[in-house]
């Protein structure tokens, strides 16, 4: 798929890009021009920035970028809130949700518009390479540890489950969903789609971690594990008695060609 047929396609099905951004200064210029030469339906969320972020944005020449921005800092799961909100307001159906730290591939976005026409409706979600070079051995462990726990609160098997460069179907994201604040709200944003029978389809994405040196993350083991454990346990809990039976009872819905 051409990059002409993948923005034709994006503005038939009303999709939209997705970029929360915070203190990536060294990156997000760069990554919302590659995006930009792919579609024009950009919507870059300005999660507090302190750096020289914001300048970046106004001067970025990119039309009709679309800049959400608050201050304090109130992390990436707010970030990703604030940017559904903003795109359900301008009429986008879906979204593509991409990090602004140069990691993720614009250039993949036609692998998901691809994937999406084939399951339209669907929650399609990137698979990196966990063993190439410069993947951090934290990276691989958290990965493992949040698959084995997704897999316990939906019986779903996903390769790769902390992956922030995703396709939603935003109708199927409902604004009122409690979304925890930071890192933690993807994996459950995805327990939460699943339970409610949605398909979830893996794709394979290209990942960049440049050497430690050069890496830039905001992610704190301690506190940031201490709370994706937290809601390991919460969604296990509320996996026994309310998702697991939902997710079966829409299972069979599907089956019997009934209304979920």
């Amino acid at each position: 798929m051409t990059m002409a047929e993948t923005s034709d396609i994006m503005k038939q099905h009303r999709i939209c890009v997705i970029v929360p951004t915070y203190n990536n200064e060294g990156t997000v210029a760069s990554v919302l021009n590659r995006i930009s030469k792919i579609t024009d339906n950009i919507i870059v969320v300005d999660d507090g920035c302190t750096d020289d972020t914001p300048r970046l944005l106004a001067e970025s020449g990119i039309e009709g970028l679309e800049i959400v921005s608050y201050q304090p800092n109130k992390g990436k799961g707010r970030a990703l809130r604030e940017g559904f909100l903003k795109a359900i307001k301008m009429g986008y159906e879906y979204a593509i949700t991409i990090d602004s730290d140069g990691q993720h591939y614009p250039e993949d976005i036609p692998v998901f518009v691809n994937t999406f026409l084939e399951h339209e409706g669907a929650l399609i979600v990137g698979s990196r390479n966990l063993q190439q070079e410069n993947m951090p051995s934290k990276n691989t462990f958290a990965n493992k540890f949040s698959n084995f726990w997704f897999f316990v609160q939906t019986g779903i098997h996903l390769p790769d489950t902390q992956t922030g460069y995703r396709l939603y179907p935003l109708q199927k994201i409902s604004r009122n969903w409690p979304l925890t604040s930071r890192y933690e709200a993807e994996l459950e944003m995805l327990v939460m789609v699943a339970w409610r029978g949605v398909d979830i389809i893996p794709v394979k994405v290209r990942v960049y971690y440049p050497p430690k040196g050069e890496r830039v993350s905001h992610f704190r083991p301690f506190m940031d594990f201490a709370r994706i454990s937290l809601l390991n346990f919460g969604l296990t809990l509320t996996a026994i008695f309310y998702g697991l039976p939902r997710r079966f009872l829409n299972r069979y819905k599907k089956k019997h060609g009934k209304t979920v």
